[in-house]
């Protein structure tokens, strides 16, 4: 008998650890996919439901059953139900497929193992501490303790690490720092905005490489240790423009990407109500945003687009500025003989004695907005009008943001997976209006990150593509209310709309039901930390 209690205590603690050690790596995940913030990350502890899902439930309740009885036999038979239950949980953790897995850098190694550390440190104290009859179980008892609140080890991981990785960062930041001082010739041109940065960013490397040597911040790399590691591991000497995409989520972090990088042109291409849950306000988002402009020499130039209000209404007197509209006249430059067709899109430029006609494969009035902006600073650096009428020719659109693809069956996507927003939204499905379609299909969990204003807007979502779609499906439940309301408010018939838990059930409803001629649209792809 005391052969076998040995041999399930072992089995017990390897489950422990084994568990421990999945867990401790998902609740890393998670805190990297809120940017390594203790702040958003808590908030997405408290909204996410974790603390209340069925496996939290069951490891309070295995927490308590370990605490109930001390007596030999009934502990071996308790680890050993434990041991199983968390086998099983670890396993399906395990084979869980995540659409932004964790990624290991340094950081999150050292934060990882910081973890550990603290598991340790906090299970030697509680078993040490403990004062129960059955001093051999203490310390299983504290992993077990441990195991049903990890994100409270991971943190005070991350607590403990900031300092540590403050001074780090700091090594890198100066180092970022010295090499673009020792590029003084090197023009840096910023770009920010709630939406159309990255399009941007790629539209106007395509043109400008057509000149000049360009480098560019790489994928989503907008944030300060994102452009450090660009000029730390890309820059070269040989470079003369160098492309910065800045993001934020709060107030501040403009500027701390500028105070790096010292940009002397700058782009705005929209202010909207995007990341409301940190920002509160839409007057907070506008400050943000300016702090670009704000950062720039007199002798610089600042490119607003004036189609949003809290951009046109933005005064600015520190440098010269352009500003550019699809429509407004009155704006410095704006768009003439939009022409829409199965092929391409074909539009004029206007201003700055310019009118430049140009043709080009992307659709949709956003991009040839973001194509505007562009274009804008390709003629201020000089970039001959022939040369910037070819590059715009040959610009294919970034993934998931607002590109049509055929596939298999006579489908068309839409593709605007990235992320959604209310002007964004609003614009993929004129275009999916605007497309030839047998039957046209939305595909959508719906907008986040809106605050208060989140239902609302994604009811009046809902209404919108009533007008538009024939066939809806709503994918997960983040959203659903709010958006169910606003189809049947729109007049969508229920048959017509589809509730799916995933996107995988969301694709195999689509198999069922395509036909040649229908156009789908994707629009906006929640993050792991949504359902």
């Amino acid at each position: 008998m005391l052969l076998i209690h040995n041999i399930v205590h072992v089995i017990f603690t390897i489950a422990l650890l084994f568990y421990l050690f999945v867990a401790l790596r998902y609740e890393l995940q998670m805190l990297q996919q809120n940017s390594y913030r203790n702040n958003r990350y808590f908030r997405w502890v408290r909204s996410s439901g974790i603390l209340s899902s069925p496996r939290s439930l069951t490891l309070y309740f295995l927490l308590l059953l370990y605490c109930s009885s001390f007596a030999p036999f009934v502990t071996t038979i308790i680890e050993a139900i434990i041991a199983v239950t968390l086998f099983i949980f670890a396993v399906r953790e395990l084979r869980t497929r995540y659409k932004k897995p964790v990624v290991f850098t340094h950081r999150a190694i050292r934060l990882y193992t910081a973890a550990w550390v603290v598991a340790t440190i906090i299970a030697l104290a509680i078993a040490a501490l403990c004062t129960t009859a059955a001093q051999q179980y203490t310390t299983a008892l504290a992993l077990i303790a441990i195991i049903a609140f990890p994100w409270i080890i991971m943190l005070c991981a991350n607590t403990l690490m900031m300092p540590i990785e403050k001074l780090i960062n700091r090594g890198f930041y100066n180092e970022a720092k010295k090499i673009l001082a020792d590029m003084p010739r090197l023009t840096i041109i910023g770009i920010t905005g709630s939406y159309g940065k990255t399009s941007t960013k790629h539209y106007l490397y395509r043109i400008l490489s057509e000149k000049y040597n360009v480098i560019m911040t790489p994928g989503s790399y907008n944030t300060p240790m994102g452009v450090i590691r660009t000029v730390r591991e890309m820059m070269k000497p040989y470079y003369d423009v160098f492309i910065v995409e800045m993001g934020a989520k709060q107030i501040g972090d403009i500027k701390e990407i500028c105070d790096l990088v010292a940009p002397s042109i700058g782009i705005i291409t929209a202010v909207g109500e995007q990341h409301l849950e940190s920002f509160k306000t839409i007057e907070n988002v506008q400050r943000t945003k300016f702090e670009l402009i704000d950062a720039l020499p007199s002798d610089g130039l600042g490119v607003l687009n004036n189609d949003f209000p809290f951009v046109a209404s933005r005064p600015v007197d520190n440098v010269p500025v352009l500003r550019y509209a699809l429509q407004d006249k009155k704006a410095d430059y704006h768009v003439e003989d939009i022409v829409y067709d199965d092929i391409e899109t074909r539009f004029t430029i206007v201003g700055g004695g310019h009118k430049l006609s140009l043709s080009t494969q992307l659709v949709g009035d956003c991009n040839l907005s973001n194509l505007m902006a562009a274009v804008i600073v390709a003629l201020h650096l000089n970039v001959p009008e022939d040369a910037i009428r070819y590059a715009v020719s040959r610009i294919e659109q970034v993934e998931h943001r607002l590109n049509i693809k055929r596939a298999p069956g006579g489908l068309s996507i839409i593709d605007d997976a990235f992320n959604s927003n209310p002007d964004g939204a609003r614009i993929a499905l004129d275009v999916l209006h605007r497309v030839r379609a047998t039957r046209r299909i939305v595909i959508t969990p719906g907008m986040i990150e809106l605050g208060d204003k989140q239902a609302a807007y994604n009811r009046r979502f809902g209404e919108q593509m009533a007008a538009v779609a024939d066939y809806v499906m709503v994918v997960g439940t983040y959203n659903r209310d709010a958006i169910l309301e606003g189809l049947q408010a729109g007049g969508m018939k229920d048959e017509a709309v589809f509730l799916a838990d995933s996107f995988a059930t969301a694709q195999a409803r689509l198999v069922q039901i395509a036909r040649t001629g229908d156009v789908v649209l994707y629009e906006n792809d929640l993050p792991d930390t949504f359902k």
